[in-house]
């Protein structure tokens, strides 16, 4: 009898932990529509060439598909670049959905933020059955830009490759809030970005381009955010992540030129976590 009243009360004492522990989020999951809609758009004539050599190594179908892209979410994505993701984010979602692309603040000093503007509003005038609906808007804590939408207004804001940039001019705080505000409760925010070994203490101002992804997930913690999975979809095993020119060393930038070129292609882009973090 003793040892049943034991077992009992352990029970209860489990069951009591378990319900007043905060629930892990559940992720959302991609429809088969959007799927296979976005698979049409992948090998549609709408992307260039040069961007579609690249999906061997940015695995864009498996990495939407960890976040749970739907094509009647309103999105955002923070820094489009060129336009890689556009090319394909903005016709999926123009139909039933919204496709944001908050780009760099055209009144910023600086040749580089001007010139980045022009090329993608010129990708967008190009081909305005892709792009038509686009709403371009600017999200820049450096120059004091940090509601580039009305607050509470998306499902999901994403953003690939730039968490090192912010860090790298003390902005990355601004800006995950400024995210986090963006954001409905309940939304998601979907991050990539260049991965760092663990054996060496996280440079805050990440000037190799790699961040450790416990010192990711931890910034979008104390932003609020709660973690809610993780892909390897764009893991690299290869990337030793110890070159003398940082990420840049590797492909697409190969900034060494011709200096070891052979062996830096061969290990390709750079080995990358993939998170999914909700608003709670």
């Amino acid at each position: 009898m003793m040892l049943q009243s034991v077992r009992r009360l352990l029970g209860a004492v489990a069951v009591a932990a378990a319900m007043s522990a905060p629930a892990m989020a559940a992720a959302p999951s991609m429809d088969a529509a959007t799927e296979a809609k976005l698979k049409t758009l992948l090998a549609g004539p709408q992307r260039s060439d040069a961007n579609k050599a690249r999906d061997v190594y940015r695995h864009p179908l498996e990495t939407l598909k960890a976040f749970g892209l739907r094509q009647d979410m309103a999105v955002m994505e923070v820094w489009p670049g060129g336009g890689w993701w556009t090319e394909f984010l903005a016709p999926l979602l123009a139909e039933k959905g919204k496709y944001v692309a908050a780009h760099f603040d055209p009144s910023a000093p600086g040749d580089y933020y001007q010139k980045a503007i022009a090329g993608f509003k010129e990708k967008l005038s190009k081909d305005t059955a892709s792009y038509g609906k686009v709403e371009l808007t600017a999200l820049s804590a450096a120059t004091g830009k940090v509601e580039p939408v009305k607050p509470g207004s998306m499902d999901m804001v994403l953003t690939f490759r730039n968490l090192h940039n912010w860090m790298g001019n003390d902005s990355s705080k601004a800006m995950i809030d400024a995210m986090y505000k963006s954001l409905k409760p309940g939304g998601y925010l979907g991050v990539e970005e260049h991965r760092a070994s663990t054996a060496a203490p996280q440079d805050p101002k990440a000037a190799s381009g790699y961040v450790r992804e416990d010192y990711a997930v931890k910034m979008f913690e104390d932003a609020g955010f709660k973690l809610v999975s993780k892909s390897e979809a764009n893991a690299n095993a290869k990337d030793t992540k110890d070159y003398p020119g940082g990420v840049w060393t590797l492909p697409p930038s190969l900034r060494l030129g011709e200096k070891d070129r052979a062996k830096y292609v061969a290990i390709g882009e750079s080995d990358r976590m993939t998170l999914l973090f909700q608003k709670p």
